[in-house]
Parts: structure tokens; sequence; C-alpha cells
């Protein structure tokens, strides 16, 4: 299968890991900002993280340096419409972009604006390509639980008008999830629907507390239900749909190499999974890459594709309208 012409859909990427390296130098110079070289070969060894990387922290440290440049409104939208220009030149036809207003407050911004200017470029992409997308209000769990309660109240009046979830990402400790149950409650009632990361470094049980404390309809990663029996089943039994991202877990060492990752033997067993890049740079991505090593790696059928693609539908927190273009793709 030619994984760069088929239709794909993408519901676990992160802005700020995904910016062009030429990008990040050009505003860089423009605006005078330090950044260790202007030589783009040096910048992707800066943005790129190993394979062997040491944990999702080490991985982590390689989002100071495209931060810097997300610090304004025409900067934002350039840095999404040029995403959204990416996936749409590899034939994905809808993708949830997510990111951390907070992150980007150091220029005076505020949530607000910093919202409306990411929906800007998306929408500019919309405009100018086949491709369809939302955003995904992503609060960082190093950050207090007051701090997750701005996004949730800024960010709601864009529900309905490019904003869908909300999620918790950053750094994963244990029993992380209690400290957030209000906002995430709160989100809820608004209208938010909920993607967690949860079970990336070794911690199955934080996914059986996504899904029972905060109502997690999706987990990021969730690779390590493999090693807890209740997230397992309540994964399963509740079809809490697992945004695979098979590049990254073997940077961060969620796993140890490509054919010991969970994905295909979840799907063997009726867990619905979809396939991701997380951070288009910081991983060295694409999606067909990703779909390739996938199917290279456990010999997948087309029609498991078809599976993965339709589940991916169902799972995205797109309308109906959106949805049922997508199924014509395939």
């Amino acid at each position: 299968m030619n994984f760069a012409t088929l239709p794909k859909i993408e519901l676990h990427c992160h802005l700020d890991g995904s910016l062009r390296p030429a990008t990040i130098i050009d505003i860089a110079r423009k605006e005078g900002i330090s950044i260790p070289s202007y030589n783009i070969e040096e910048i992707q060894r800066e943005l790129i993280a190993p394979i062997d990387c040491e944990s999702l922290d080490e991985y982590l440290e390689k989002f100071a340096l495209p931060n810097l440049v997300m610090q304004s409104k025409e900067n934002l939208r350039r840095i999404t419409f040029e995403l959204f220009e990416d996936a749409a030149r590899e034939n994905v036809k809808y993708m949830e972009v997510r990111f951390a207003p907070l992150l980007h407050t150091a220029g005076g911004l505020d949530v607000v604006e910093i919202i409306q200017s990411v929906l800007d470029g998306m929408k500019d992409a919309e405009a100018g390509y086949d491709i369809k997308g939302n955003i995904i209000l992503s609060c960082m769990r190093t950050m207090s639980a007051e701090s997750a309660f701005e996004v949730v109240e800024k960010g709601k009046n864009f529900l309905g008008k490019g904003v869908v979830a909300i999620d918790l990402c950053a750094s994963e400790e244990e029993g992380f999830c209690g400290k957030f149950v209000e906002p995430i409650a709160l989100a809820r009632e608004y209208g938010y629907r909920v993607t967690i990361h949860a079970g990336e470094t070794g911690i199955g049980k934080n996914v059986l507390e996504a899904v029972e404390l905060l109502g997690a309809e999706r987990i990021g990663h969730g690779v390590f239900i493999k090693d807890c029996d209740e997230a397992y089943t309540i994964v399963k039994e509740k079809q809490v749909v697992l945004e695979m991202c098979p590049t990254s877990n073997v940077q961060t060492k969620a796993v140890n190499q490509f054919s010991e990752h969970p994905i295909y033997q979840f799907h063997q067993d009726g867990i619905k999974v979809t396939v991701n890049t997380d951070n288009r740079t910081v991983s060295d991505t694409t999606m067909a890459n990703e779909c390739t090593i996938v199917f290279n790696e456990f010999k997948l059928s087309e029609e498991d594709y078809k599976q993965i693609y339709l589940n991916s539908i169902e799972a995205s927190f797109a309308d109906e309208k959106i949805k049922d273009q997508l199924r014509k793709y395939i």
C-alpha cells in the first residue's frame, strides 16, 4: 500500500512539536530572536529527538526552541497554517491539532488572542487545501488546576467554532488525574470533548483514572494498559479510543523497538486504535511514515487499514457532516 496517496486522518498532533525548521530560522532572523544556529541542519539536530532518548522528559526538552518563535499572533497563525499545509500535502483529510495556550503568553498575548490566531491559521489552510481540522486545547499537568480552569473558561466561546476538546499533557506523574477533576468536569459541562495523555510512561493505572475520574473518551498513547488489567478492561469495554504514536513511543522509551509496540495486539483484541505522528518535527515523521511502519512491522492488511481509518473517523471530534465526507474518501 502506498500511504503517501491514501487518505489519512490524524487525531494526535502537537502544534509546537511540528514546526518547519526553516520557519524557526526565518522568524528568529526577522525578530532578532536568539537561537543556537541559523544553519538548517544544526537546527534540525536541535529539534529532532534521538530515537534513543532516555525518557519522555528528555523528549520534551525539544519543545523549548519552537516556543521562542510562537509568541505573536502572526507567528501562531503562520505556524498553524504550515502544519495543516504539510498534512494536506501528504493527503491527510482531517486533523486535530492540540496545543497549550498558556505556553504562548510570554510576549503579552492573552489566551483568547492565542486561540483565535491558531484558529485563523487552520481556517486559512482549510480555504486553500482539501483538509478539515479542529483544535484541542491542552492544559499542562505541570501547572496548577487554576491554570486549567483558565484555559477551559477562555476557550469555551470557541466551542463550535473550531475548538472541540480539552487535553492534559506534559510530563506524566502517577495519579495526576485527581488534581484536575474539577476543571475537566467543568469542561465537559461546557461541551468540550475529553482526550487525556495517559499510560505513556509505564503507569497503566493513569489510564483507568483518566476514564473514571475525568471521563476521557480518548487516550493519548495508552501503551501501558498492557501492564494494568483494570485499565485494559475499561478501555476495551467502554471502547475508549487510543491515539497511538509509534515513533514517538520508541523515542520516549514507552517501547524499546517497533516490534514491541502493542498497537497490533490491541487492534486484534478489539481495542480501537488510531495511528498518529504526535510531533512531526520532534519525531521527524509524517502520517505516511507512521502508517508504513505499523503496516510493515505487523503485516497489516488493506482491511486493517480501512478499519483503523474508520475508527479514526468515529473517534474524531468532528461533526457528522465532516464525518460523512471523510467516509467517502475510502
